[in-house]
Formats: structure tokens, C-alpha cells, sequence
């Protein structure tokens, strides 16, 4: 394991110089990779979502003395310093995005998180259209009460003039109150 010198720098994503605590070991490669995956390798604030991340302690360094994954979370340079030098971001909002986090990875899969960020993005949308077919990849947040179906858009489809049968073109989902409320919470770091 590398330990840090006394006067050790680290470089932030931004290419800044950073101070390190004196002997604080390097994070593991496996725990990064980790809690990289467990935000889908973007920040965990759902109003942010930048690529661009650092690993960040959620109790300081400084206290704690040790890396685990239960303290360490995803954030974007910006997010990162909002929390650990500006105090913008509380600690205890910081803790339910790191709570947050396993819940919806655990329930729901990349695309209904999309969907999710979609109305935590644009909370003056109501729905959101998608193309026919899709039911199966928001199945849990239908089974859920957060999405409801909407309008349907339909056409003809014709196989080489010897028979036509009706598909779905565009389908359109609805957030439910109860959706609403989710995407609120999960916004604003409130329980899920």
C-alpha cells in the first residue's frame, strides 16, 4: 500500500495541487472502482451528474483515518468542493445521496434511472414520450406508481403487402404524484 510523504500533493481531475492528509494511504484500486460503479461513474448529486469525478469522504479523513465503502462517494470536482470546502452541502444530505444510491441501483435498472433524472432535470414536464416497445424497461417504475402510461401514438405496419397489424410508434408516460414525490426526494437527498 502507498502512503503519502509529509508534504505530498495529489492532482484533482481539474489539474489542481490538492494537500493530502500526512500518511494517508491511496485509496485501493478495487474500492475506487467500486464506488465509481455504484454511481454509474458520474457524480452522485442527481441535479449534477458530470463524467468528470473524484472520490470523496463523506465523514473527513482527518476523523475516520480509513477508506471503506460506506463513507466514500462519487462527486464532481464542483460537488466536491461545494461539500468538503465551501460546506454548501451538508453531511447528512451527503449521507442519503450515498443511501440513495445503492436503493436505485439495486432496484432500478440504467434506463429507469434515466427516466428518473429526466424529471429531476425538468420537474415542469409531466411526461415523457418514448418509442413503442419500452414498457418492458420501465417495468419497475410502472409497477411502482411513479409512471403510468399516457397517450399512445399507433401506425400500420405492412409485411411485404400480405398482412398489417398495428404497433405502437410512440408511447407516452406520465410521472404519477407518487413519482413526483420520489424524484423530490431523491433530488433533494430526503429518504427514499
Amino acid at each position: 500500500m502507498q502512503v503519502a510523504a509529509a508534504i505530498a500533493m495529489r492532482e484533482t481531475s481539474r489539474g489542481r495541487l490538492r494537500p493530502m492528509t500526512v500518511d494517508r494511504p491511496a485509496l485501493p484500486a478495487d474500492l475506487k472502482r467500486a464506488i465509481l460503479v455504484e454511481a454509474g461513474h458520474r457524480c452522485a448529486i442527481p441535479t449534477c451528474r458530470h463524467t468528470t469525478v473524484e472520490i470523496a469522504h463523506i465523514e473527513p479523513w482527518a476523523r475516520v483515518k480509513e477508506h471503506t465503502f460506506d463513507n466514500l462517494i462519487a462527486l464532481c470536482p464542483n460537488c466536491h468542493h461545494l461539500y468538503d470546502q465551501e460546506k454548501k452541502i451538508d453531511r447528512k444530505a451527503m449521507r442519503q445521496y450515498k443511501a440513495n444510491l445503492g436503493l436505485l441501483h439495486s432496484r432500478y435498472g440504467d434506463f429507469e434511472r434515466r427516466v428518473l433524472t429526466y424529471f429531476v432535470m425538468n420537474p415542469e414536464q409531466d411526461s415523457i414520450a418514448l418509442p413503442g416497445g419500452m414498457n418492458v424497461a420501465l417495468l419497475y417504475l410502472l409497477r411502482d406508481g411513479y409512471v403510468v402510461y399516457g397517450g399512445t401514438l399507433r401506425t400500420r405496419a405492412n409485411a411485404d403487402h400480405i398482412f398489417s397489424y398495428d404497433v405502437v410508434a410512440l408511447q407516452h408516460y406520465v410521472i404519477t404524484d407518487l413519482g413526483r414525490q420520489f424524484v423530490t426526494d431523491w433530488a433533494n437527498a430526503n429518504p427514499l
